[in-house]
């Protein structure tokens, strides 16, 4: 197996277990969005990523490392597409 090949099975595995966390408690795709609406809706926008993977790590069972250099390929999936679901809620009002 080559290493691009582990790299998206090591992906994979995290997303897959990331989702079966949504499934058992669906109250951390709230809470996460809820912060992310609250972190990116603050005038101060400098590290915002890194404060919303913060607090969302202090407020659910998910946990994403606090420095960002640390974070694997599915956390920063996940904040990126926690951003763009909270920018598309604000381009419709």
């Amino acid at each position: 197996m080559s290493s691009s090949e582990i790299q998206k099975t090591r992906v994979i595995n995290e997303l897959r277990s990331f989702i079966k966390k949504l499934l058992q408690d669906p109250k951390v795709l709230e809470q996460s969005l809820a912060v992310a609406r609250q972190r990116l809706g603050e005038s101060d926008q400098s590290d915002v990523m890194a404060h919303i993977a913060n607090e969302i790590s202090d407020t659910t069972s998910v946990h994403i490392p606090e420095d960002p250099k640390e974070h694997s390929e599915a956390d920063r999936l996940f904040l990126e597409l926690l951003k763009e679901v909270v920018r598309e809620e604000q381009a419709l009002y």
